[in-house]
This record gives structure tokens, sequence and C-alpha cells, in this order.
């Protein structure tokens, strides 16, 4: 069986579907994809069901019954990974936003590094993003200057979608415990890490705003990652990270 598992949510991914996973299939290592999809009403799910008989046993499915949230979609695909057995576990976005070509980096700092947790970084190296309008790349970095300050991680890019993990922390992680369910998920999931004293490393990678379909962001996902940090802070006085 592979050790490798890429992650994948999807909700109306229908225009970067079948080039996401020729990408991923395509690399100069072996890897698994899951797909996680919320019943995209493009027919996502169904496009996926059509190309596994090509990838074999390498292409999985996990749907659900409507739009649930970015942290549930992998808390599920995290527990089937655990369960199936896989070592290194990555999770990236469909839309390219990630470049496929980064994932063998990110396998070998856990695999061979000695990282039990590493992060594609935007602001590890400078800025590295490509297509956001400055607004936007200025309310992501000093949203990671906040996150930085508040909870004394020295994560860079607290908010990045594109890690890899070594299948022991989150076998140490509580994954029905995690209260978030947009971009503060990525940010409570390193902080417990770095809570219970894994090895977080960053690697540069170069970022780049989708080109098909259209972004998932919202006021609501905005508001819970500004918040949530202040409440991961403080709970974090009343729990015991030992392992």
């Amino acid at each position: 069986m592979n050790e490798r598992l890429v992650i994948v949510p999807t909700y109306n991914e229908i225009e970067n579907i079948d080039r996401i996973i020729a990408a991923v299939m395509q690399l100069p290592i072996d890897v698994d994809l899951l797909i996680v999809d919320d019943n995209s009403p493009d027919g996502t799910g169904k496009r996926i069901k059509e190309l596994q008989s090509k990838y074999n046993s390498s292409l999985h499915l996990l749907e659900r019954s409507g739009k649930l949230g970015l942290g549930t979609a992998y808390i599920l695909g995290f527990k089937w990974a655990l369960e199936k057995g896989y070592l290194y576990i990555c999770e990236m976005d469909a839309d390219f936003s990630h470049d496929p070509n980064d994932l063998p980096r990110l396998f070998e700092a856990c695999n061979h590094q000695n990282a039990d947790l590493a992060i594609g970084s935007r602001y590890v190296s400078g800025v590295n993003v490509v297509n956001w309008p400055m607004s936007r790349v200025l309310i992501s970095y000093f949203a990671s200057v906040y996150v930085r300050m508040v909870t004394r991680m020295k994560v860079r890019d607290a908010t990045a979608g594109f890690v890899c993990y070594r299948r022991e922390v989150l076998e140490v992680i509580n994954l029905d415990k995690i209260q978030f369910k947009g971009y503060a998920f990525q940010i409570e999931m390193k902080f417990k890490a770095c809570k219970f004293g894994f090895n977080v490393v960053e690697l540069p990678i170069i970022f780049t705003d989708r080109r098909e379909g259209t972004s998932k962001m919202s006021g609501m996902i905005v508001s819970e990652a500004i918040f949530g940090v202040i409440r991961l802070k403080v709970a974090s006085w009343f729990t015991n990270y030992s392992r």
C-alpha cells in the first residue's frame, strides 16, 4: 500500500478537477489522492467517479451531503487516512493556488528531514503571492502577524492550507475536538501541533490565486479566524498538552 496521501476538498471545482487529478497522479513519487466533495451542484463528484477507473486504486472519493466547511472536510479525510494506515498526509486546494509540483518537497520534509508538520509557506521568505490584489496580500500577511502575536507561534504562515502531516501528529491531536471550520481550522491545527511539541517547519512556495472557479472566502470565515485565535489562546491555558 502507498504510504503517502493527498487530500483535496472540493465544492464546484468542475473547471479544475481533471487537471488537478492529472497533475497529482503524474508526480515523480507514488501518491494516493483522496477527494472530499461536498455534493457539488456542478457535477464535480460525478466527474471524479468517471475518472476513478483511469487511476485504478489511487483515486478515492468521499461524498458529503452538502457544503459543511473546509475543516470538517479535512477531518473526515484525516480519519479516513489514519484508518487506512497512511504515514504521510498532505492537504491542498483543488484550484492550483498550491502547485502540485511542491508536494514531493513537503513529503520529503516529513519523511527524511525530521519534520512532523511541513508547511508550504507564502511568507517564510518574503511575500510569495501571485495574482492577488495588494489589499488581500496585506490582509493575509498581517493576519499571520496577528496570529503570531496572540499565539506566540513562530509559524509565519499560520493560515496556510498546503501542509503535510506525519500520522503521529493527527493521532495525538484529538480531531473530534477541533472547533473551527474555516481558515481558523488551519490555525488551530498548527497551534495544537506546536503546543504538543511537534517539529513544525516551513518551506517556501509561490502561491498563485485561482484562475478557474470562484473563491470560497466569506466574511464569516474571516471573523472566525480573528476571534478564534483569541479563543484558542485562552483555551490553551487550561489544556494539558503532554503526550
